[in-house]
């Protein structure tokens, strides 16, 4: 199984706090994303090591953890744009050498720049047709089905909450079609209640449910990723 160890040696270090003064026509809620994002360590690392997003670090850390990604896998990879998941799953399953038969297909409904290893499709996994659309760029039934998917947050954590949940119960949905026998399945929620009814739903299809938060998401968020592993398939 294999494991991406190259961002799993040591996590970004921290440096000089920055602090980002209030300008003027800028809200507070932008003032202070910005200086979070200036003094977010995955931040500067995502731009050293050449990932589109600090995500990427959270799909590492996971595959470090739980041995997600194999060579030669075919991954589907929901929500993906900008693309810093897809960029650890093409490098993960050797999907930028075809030799070895892995096979991404990216899905946003955001228009994302081409990307080495990668299919990349701008359109809605739920539409019809889509799953077969979907299973024809990969070449059959997927290995994997990774969701980073997140609806725009409007500050209520109920409403976020409950937002979050639909996308990852869709995701949930879809991957019990395009799944492959001891297929994997890992979507983001956000602990309030319910994710334990997907949880508890998921024990139904797969031999091994876990939730996990990887050390680059950030400590003040409710995040956290549902892993499934070992799809028993519908019956």
């Amino acid at each position: 199984m294999t494991r991406n160890r190259r961002h799993a040696k040591a996590r970004p270090g921290r440096g000089t706090h920055v602090r980002v003064k209030t300008a003027k026509g800028r809200k507070l809620s932008s003032t202070l994303w910005l200086q979070r994002q200036l003094n977010d360590p995955y931040v500067e690392a995502a731009s050293r090591d050449g990932y589109r997003s600090r995500a990427a670090y959270k799909l590492a850390e996971l595959n470090d953890r739980f041995g997600l990604l194999k060579k030669g896998a075919k991954v589907i990879d929901l929500g993906a744009a900008p693309g810093g998941w897809t960029q650890v799953i093409a490098t993960a399953t050797g999907a930028k050498n075809r030799s070895t038969g892995g096979r991404v297909v990216a899905i946003d409904m955001a228009p994302m720049d081409p990307l080495e290893g990668a299919e990349i499709l701008t359109l809605d996994f739920l539409g019809p047709g889509a799953s077969e659309t979907i299973m024809g760029c990969l070449g059959g039934p997927a290995d994997a089905v990774l969701s980073d998917l997140a609806p725009a947050m409007t500050g209520h954590a109920k409403t976020d909450h409950l937002r979050i949940m639909a996308l990852a119960e869709a995701a949930f949905e879809f991957a019990k079609e395009v799944l492959a026998p001891d297929g994997v399945f890992v979507a983001k929620v956000l602990q309030g209640g319910t994710e334990q009814n997907l949880l508890a739903d998921m024990k139904k299809f797969f031999a091994a449910v876990r939730h996990a938060k990887p050390p680059a998401s950030r400590s003040d968020s409710s995040e956290i990723y549902v892993v499934a592993a070992g799809f028993r398939g519908l019956k």
